[in-house]
């Protein structure tokens, strides 16, 4: 299988499964896919444990579990399997329920008290916008996986394998724009500030960038109105509503246009959140073939070492009814990205977090088959190294891909690309 790259190097190869595998018989999961993870030793690690921390988000408006739930199922396959260096990683998650006094307590008790040396596999509107200064103040870097505001991507202690809905946004009105002819698209998003402003602002700006027409139509997320929403988007001529909104709620507000028999009548497109599984059969019918979706990792049917491999770990590590999609992805590859850089430490240092914390800082151009470009940290005010993405539009119950790998074209990439260019990435 091959893959396109689109910034330092033209084409990775995603070299076949092989040397390195343990049949999952050895831990009670005969007759699945073999996994590979950390050490890949077959023994368990008995030694001092290194305390890594998490926090989700699991309440109304959305679930984003999933990307600690991957974490800690690769955290677990390598304990298993000789852990770093002979150490257990004793993983410790908070829900801070979108609630920011629950996110600044979770943090506090994470950091202060249980001493963590790194926070790995974050998800949450909310708890970034918090922590962001505290996880500065501490000196503690955070791989996040399930980002959602402003704040995860513009601080120098917060780096995520996932785009957000910024990047996510942009890369779906291109689409629409360069291969659907769109003019003219309204944005659906949440009124939270450092979210729906944030994010279809910058689908705004895109779309003035390119001399047409787009505006934003923000719901309360506390109570909100889809068929408001729905007649103020065609109230301002809009000929594409983007829907960039989690899952549960996009699909409400989808149901509102179906039952206003709108769905023939404008282009259709959404972000990152409507790639999930289980989206096609919520949907139904009446979308197939209407709905495009920006997948800000890679599509689950390409099949490289890392896409196959995270499923294999879930299915041997993570509970049967956990989700499988894109913030899964997105933690596992957080955590198999910060176990492979703690396994080049001496493992008596694994207890300094501040060696900790320099050597993810020094994370620099690794490839995986389920992002469009290499990972990286540096020292910098911002991070954001997943801003390339693919399409797929739901159909046959399921997805399809009509787009691979594309850079997203946005004037807010510009200190993005000058960062890239420092590092030679670019």
């Amino acid at each position: 299988m091959t893959m396109r790259v689109l910034r330092k190097g033209s084409l990775k190869t995603a070299a076949m499964f092989g040397a390195g595998m343990i049949a999952l018989a050895a831990s009670g999961g005969a007759g699945m896919a073999a996994v590979s993870c950390g050490a890949n030793t077959g023994q368990a690690a008995t030694g001092a444990p290194v305390k890594v921390g998490g926090i989700f988000g699991n309440a109304a408006p959305g679930d984003f579990s999933a990307s600690t739930t991957a974490a800690r199922a690769y955290f677990d396959c390598v304990n298993a399997n000789g852990g770093l260096n002979g150490r257990p990683i004793q993983y410790l998650t908070e829900n801070d329920q979108w609630n920011p006094e629950l996110a600044a307590q979770a943090a506090s008790k994470l950091l202060k008290d249980e001493k963590v040396v790194a926070m790995v596999g974050n998800g949450s509107f909310v708890e970034m916008a918090v922590n962001a200064p505290t996880y500065k103040a501490e000196g503690v870097m955070t791989m996040a996986s399930a980002c959602a505001v402003s704040e995860c991507f513009e601080s120098p202690n917060i780096v995520s394998t996932n785009q957000g809905p910024l990047p996510s946004t942009v890369g779906a009105a291109q689409y629409m724009v360069e291969e659907k002819g769109s003019k003219n698209v309204s944005c659906i998003g949440l009124a939270i500030p450092d979210v729906g402003p944030w994010s279809c602002g910058a689908m705004e700006g895109y779309m003035a960038s390119k001399g047409l027409a787009g505006s934003s139509v923000l719901l309360n997320p506390a109570s909100p109105d889809v068929n408001s929403a729905l007649l103020e988007a065609v109230g301002s001529g809009a000929d594409t509503i983007l829907v960039n909104l989690p899952a549960g709620l996009a699909i409400a507000f989808l149901k509102a246009a179906e039952e206003q028999g709108m769905g023939d009548s404008y282009q259709w497109a959404s972000s990152t959140p409507l790639y999930d599984r289980t989206v096609p059969e919520a949907l139904g019918a009446y979308w197939d073939g209407k709905m495009y979706v920006n997948a800000e990792m890679t599509p689950w049917d390409k099949g490289g070492p890392d896409a196959v491999n995270w499923l294999a770990v879930m299915d041997a590590y993570a509970p049967k009814e956990a989700a499988r999609d894109s913030f899964s992805q997105s933690g596992y590859l957080s955590a198999k990205i910060f176990v492979d850089a703690m396994l080049a430490l001496d493992p008596a240092t694994l207890d300094d977090r501040a060696a900790v914390t320099a050597a993810i800082t020094a994370i620099k151009g690794v490839t995986s088959d389920l992002m469009c470009g290499p990972y990286y940290v540096g020292e910098a005010d911002r991070h954001m190294p997943n801003h390339a993405g693919t399409m797929v539009v739901v159909k046959g119950g399921g997805f399809e891909t009509v787009r691979d790998c594309y850079e997203y074209d946005s004037p807010y990439f510009a200190p993005i690309f000058e960062q890239e260019k420092a590092l030679g990435l670019r």
